[in-house]
């Protein structure tokens, strides 16, 4: 197992089995995001220019804290440093190229997907069938430890490329 391996499986085993926990499953989902954002291939177009930042939008009710800003903060996707934004619409997504769609929002999960630039941004969320309903990740609990799923339609509908290693840590969920 390599580094990318390693270091997803162990954050994947960090358990989360009571509320006074909650905090340390978003450190591990916030650990994902990066992870995510260095084994998935971007469109050019998903950039706004050759130095814009790789951008990691949260929208609706953030439930990370700080733990995205720790963990991301400082480093860089590439060549491209980091930026998170919080955002209340998906018309404000036009920047994030990971977009985090907060279970505060599973109601509206499917017109939020639609309302979404046909290419260029990955949709994560954490609520059962999100990624059924066309997001291309969503985290699952099991056992007190974060998974996720993977809907390479979606992805491919979004132009995005996931690296083989990452997809043989997830659960495929095609529709």
């Amino acid at each position: 197992m390599g580094r990318l391996g390693a270091a997803l499986v162990c954050g994947a085993l960090a358990a989360t089995p009571s509320v006074s926990q909650v905090a340390d499953e978003y450190h591990v989902k916030a650990a994902f995001l990066y992870n995510f954002a260095r084994f998935v291939e971007w469109p050019g177009t998903a950039f706004q220019g050759r130095q814009a930042p790789f951008t990691i939008c949260v929208l609706g009710a953030d439930p990370f804290g700080g733990a995205l800003d720790e963990t991301v903060g400082g480093k860089q996707a590439g060549d491209r440093a980091f930026r998170i934004l919080r955002i209340s619409e998906a018309a404000q997504a036009n920047p994030c190229q990971i977009l985090f769609i907060s279970s505060s929002e599973r109601k509206r999960t499917a017109a939020i997907i639609a309302a979404l630039p046909s290419a260029g941004v990955l949709t994560v969320g954490e609520t059962d069938g999100f990624a059924a309903a066309g997001g291309v990740i969503n985290f699952t609990m099991n056992e007190g430890h974060v998974r996720f799923q993977v809907n390479r339609r979606a992805a491919e509908r979004a132009d995005l490329q996931i690296s083989s290693r990452l997809l043989s840590l997830a659960q495929i969920v095609d529709r």
